[in-house]
Order: structure tokens, then C-alpha cells, then sequence
């Protein structure tokens, strides 16, 4: 096998990556979705593959579509949760200093 049709990690060979159905495009369009939106986009695909009846290549491609819309969701919901435990970590360091010294000196 050449090394370009597969992946070793640490002595171990990895199956070769298929390729997408899903063009750049689409996936930089997918990036750019709000939340709510991915949200939607990824019921509709998770329901498209639970109804059935989609040849093989579309399956696939409706999976793809859902595990990049799951990535895109999961990555607004981290940054949301970046936010407010910034927020409550500030609280918090607030809280600590309210009624002291420092607090009157700044």
C-alpha cells in the first residue's frame, strides 16, 4: 500500500478517507449558519435518513450533511458556553473583591 492511500499513527494503518459529497462550498456555507438554523438543517437531514427510501449516495450525503451540521451546532453552543463561564468567572472574581481595599483603590 503507498503511503498516500493510508494513514499511520503510531505503527497502526487507518483506513483510507473517502471522499466527501459535499463540496467546499457547501461546507463554508455551513460554517457560516447561526445556530438555530443548523439546528433546523440537522432535523431535516436526521428525518430524511429516518424516513428511508434514499439510495446509498444519498444517505451518505444526508449524513454528511448532518455530522456538519452537528459540528457547526456543537461549535455555537461551546462558544456560548466560553461566554458565560467568562462571565461567571468575572462575577465570581467581583464578588471576591466587593467591600475590600483593592476594590476602592481602582
Amino acid at each position: 500500500m503507498s503511503e498516500s492511500s493510508t494513514k499511520q499513527t503510531k505503527g497502526k494503518q487507518e483506513a483510507p478517507e473517502l471522499a466527501s459529497a459535499l463540496t467546499d462550498k457547501e461546507r463554508e456555507t455551513i460554517t457560516k449558519l447561526p445556530y438555530e438554523q443548523a439546528r433546523d438543517q440537522l432535523i431535516q437531514a436526521v428525518q430524511a435518513l429516518e424516513a428511508g427510501g434514499l439510495d446509498l449516495d444519498a444517505s451518505m450525503r444526508q449524513w454528511e450533511i448532518g455530522e456538519a451540521l452537528a459540528k457547526r451546532a456543537q461549535e455555537l453552543l461551546g462558544q456560548v458556553r466560553a461566554k458565560l463561564d467568562a462571565a461567571q468567572e468575572e462575577q465570581a472574581s467581583a464578588g471576591a473583591q466587593a467591600g475590600t481595599q483593592s476594590n476602592l483603590d481602582a
